[in-house]
């Protein structure tokens, strides 16, 4: 019965990537009205977040934010339709990439193409996975159903390979140094094993140093590559590769890290995943933000 209630959801799921896509942003403008609403758990943690990191803002101007968050965000949940399933000539019109150039080194070093969490970043690596292979850490989904279609979806135009986050360092390693340029998220919390606390928008947070030693193990070069939401689609940035990184320390460059995403986030603050506890974990003797 489960599996016929999943495979019901997805039928649903394909059917709305026919849509034109003004449609299926109103339906998602729905939802996300809809989970602001209702999503009580998540909507505090977002105003949470937000209370941390922009006390300047008042409370109303950070309820508006939170609610253009959810609008943003379901939005995207629902675009994911036409990742999997739309044509590629429909894909490359709704989603525009620039800077096509950096998303391969000239020396032939690996590439680390750094994509903190907007809501537009599965439209990014469908995109990028068009031009270039592609490695990504993924979690595998409890329910089977679901899974295979974001794992297929994610490996619809080229051999993108998944590694688990259990595999460590090692085959991704061995991946970049094969040519595949690593899509890395580097911006959760993920609890206190292999993270040290660095600022973000002046609060301490759980970052792993992973681009850091990355790019210190690899000389990989380090190449944003950020992706907007617009009303017609997606905008991707590849950015030119960051210039003297690694520097002087693992710890100044995990802070580098943050800076450049907080300076992104002021962008577009409305597309952040703030509705993750970035500050789950705190350092020994605070107290936790989130009940």
């Amino acid at each position: 019965m489960k599996r016929l209630l999943s495979y019901s959801v997805v039928g649903l799921l394909w059917l709305l990537h026919w849509l034109p896509l003004p449609i299926l942003r109103g339906v998602g403008g729905m939802l996300g009205r809809f989970l602001f609403a209702f999503g009580r758990e998540r909507r505090n943690v977002a105003l949470i977040n937000l209370r941390l990191c922009f006390p300047e803002m008042t409370e109303v101007e950070r309820e508006k934010l939170v609610r253009q968050n959810f609008i943003a965000f379901s939005r995207a949940v629902l675009d994911r339709t036409l990742g999997w399933w739309a044509s590629r000539e429909r894909l490359e019109r709704i989603i525009r990439i620039h800077g096509v150039e950096h998303l391969t080194d000239p020396e032939g070093k690996p590439v680390i193409l750094l994509s903190p969490h907007f809501v537009g970043l599965d439209a990014g690596a469908i995109r990028t996975s068009m031009l270039v292979r592609g490695c990504s850490v993924y979690s595998n989904q409890k329910n089977p159903v679901f899974n295979k279609l974001l794992y297929d979806g994610r490996r619809r135009f080229s051999d993108v390979l998944l590694l688990s986050r259990q595999d460590g360092m090692r085959k991704i390693i061995k991946a970049m140094k094969d040519g595949y340029r690593f899509y890395y998220l580097p911006d959760m919390d993920f609890g206190p094993r292999d993270s040290i606390f660095v600022p973000f928008f002046g609060v301490q947070a759980a970052t792993i140093p992973g681009v850091s030693r990355l790019a210190r193990l690899t000389g990989a070069k380090v190449v944003a590559c950020i992706t907007r939401q617009v009303a017609d689609g997606y905008e991707v940035e590849v950015m030119p590769a960051w210039e003297n990184f690694p520097g002087e320390s693992v710890e100044a460059d995990t802070e580098f890290v943050n800076r450049f995403i907080e300076s992104q986030v002021l962008r577009m603050p409305e597309q952040y995943f703030w509705l993750h506890k970035r500050f789950k974990t705190r350092p020994p003797g605070e107290q936790r933000f989130y009940k």
